[in-house]
């Protein structure tokens, strides 16, 4: 028998192994008022109409009787068992005298509408309606997702998209799960696919689940533009209002940074913090956001240099952001305390009242190392370009040469330089001298160098001793 500890380890792993549930919110069920113009699902003395030129899909839960049916030229009814459509039988006096209830059209649902999505970390949380709060980009899908239409319910979206595809993990639709490609694209192609998806992308399922344990890109920066148009912005009453990475709008609370070490695992990290906080009351109305993001890295703040990932935090209460700070600080606390154990090296916390606070040095460190590194690609890069000759070496200052130094000690006793005349190249080289006969006999003339660097010559035909000065 499994002993209680393996057990609970797991299950830790069977949980952290399973991706996100991202459930969409509206649909077209015939029973649901909000489709219906006038407020009120129709009874049995009023005309039903569906607009002729739109296409619908509708879920139809139980009988109803109807005065009148239109229906449209292209759609479909789904009909549970025991549902359909009779004639009523004159006026219902539940009903009262009966009007035209239109049928309001859902084609402007996009997939891409954050507000239209809710997500659960297991299929009981979502069933029992214990939802996570995600920033912008991840409350839509994200490409390691399970994504669920309820079962018996009936929807229209518009897939729409800056890309030619929405890659998720899997399709449920009607109590259907599609994990493969080629099942959901051919899902796509039958009549009650085309109607419930249009668009100008194709949903595929089948995309591989999130195998890093830290969690995974959510992939959807791409249509950051598409998902943020559909939001709209409050002003924060903060004094200093944050911008989570993947948020369309600025809120108060917190936002903590985690550095995280390989045994990191994001998602038995969110349920600790769900178990250990979130529970309590005066947190209950807090919403906490955790997921994987990549940040630019910048050399003084300045040169960008690539991105790096990081566990990003976001606390907020939807007001001025204290009760969030009030948790967020407990959590980092959590974190000192319990970091090595979960896998986390450091931590940062940015809070909107600008009281911001740091725990470990890892980040410090790992922002030390990368800057040497790009001072040194700096260095190699400088040097390779001016050995190609696209940068031009830097002019040096000229240095005297040794030649310079020997004539500047070439200096008299007055001080001043002695001239040496004019080069004369029969006297460089001593070897280069001819041997001239001598006037008297075989002498050879010879030559005389002083220690002054002078130099003269010995004229045999000048006598000396018969110079007279006094003559």
């Amino acid at each position: 028998m499994m002993k209680t500890p393996d057990l609970l380890l797991l299950l830790c792993l069977v949980w952290a192994a399973d991706a996100l549930y991202k459930q969409w919110i509206p649909n077209t069920n015939y029973e649901n008022k909000t489709n219906w113009d006038k407020g009120a699902v129709p009874c049995g003395s009023d005309l039903v109409q569906f607009s002729a030129r739109r296409k619908v899909s509708v879920f139809l839960e139980t009988a109803h009787a109807v005065q009148e049916l239109r229906l449209p030229v292209d759609g479909e009814f789904i009909l549970n068992e025991g549902a359909g459509f009779y004639v009523g039988s004159g006026q219902d006096p539940d009903c009262g005298p009966g009007v035209t209830a239109q049928f309001n059209g859902s084609d402007s649902l996009q997939w891409f509408d954050p507000a239209l999505w809710q997500a659960a970390a297991t299929q009981d949380e979502l069933q029992g309606g214990s939802f996570l709060f995600s920033v912008h980009e991840e409350s839509v899908p994200c490409q390691f997702d399970e994504v669920v239409f309820k079962a018996l319910s009936s929807f229209r979206v518009d897939t729409s998209s800056s890309q030619s595809s929405i890659p998720v993990r899997s399709v449920s639709v009607l109590g259907e799960t599609f994990s493969s490609r080629s099942e959901f694209s051919q899902y796509l192609t039958s009549r009650s696919g085309r109607l419930q998806f249009h668009g100008s992308s194709a949903v595929t399922a089948g995309n591989p689940g999130c195998e890093d344990p830290s969690g995974c890109e959510c992939g959807n920066s791409a249509n950051r533009q598409r998902i943020c148009s559909r939001v709209t912005c409050s002003s924060p009453t903060c004094e200093k209002p944050l911008s989570p990475v993947g948020h369309c709008c600025e809120l108060c609370g917190a936002i903590i940074t985690i550095h995280y070490a390989a045994s990191f695992d994001l998602q038995s990290y969110r349920r600790r913090i769900h178990q250990l906080f979130l529970q309590w009351p005066q947190y209950e109305t807090i919403q906490l956001g955790m997921s994987k993001v990549f940040k630019s890295r910048r050399l003084m703040g300045v040169v960008p240099f690539g991105s790096a990932p990081e566990i990003q935090v976001v606390v907020t209460d939807g007001e001025t952001g204290v009760r969030a700070e009030a948790l967020a600080r407990e959590v980092l606390e959590d974190a000192r305390v319990h970091g090595p154990k979960l896998g986390i090296a450091s931590t940062d916390l940015q809070a909107s009242s600008g009281i911001n606070q740091s725990g470990g040095n890892t980040g410090m460190v790992v922002g030390v190392v990368f800057g040497v590194l790009i001072m040194i690609t700096l260095i190699v890069a400088v040097v390779a370009l001016i050995r190609k000759g696209v940068v031009p070496m830097p002019s040096m200052p000229s240095v005297p040469s040794l030649r310079s130094f020997r004539r500047r000690d070439d200096t008299g006793d007055l001080g001043g330089s002695l001239d040496l005349g004019f080069d004369n190249p029969m006297f460089d080289d001593l070897n280069m001298i001819p041997d001239l006969p001598g006037l008297q006999g075989n002498e050879v003339n010879s030559i005389s160098i002083t220690q002054t660097g002078g130099v003269y010559f010995v004229n045999p035909a000048y006598d000396e001793n018969e110079t007279d000065f006094n003559a």
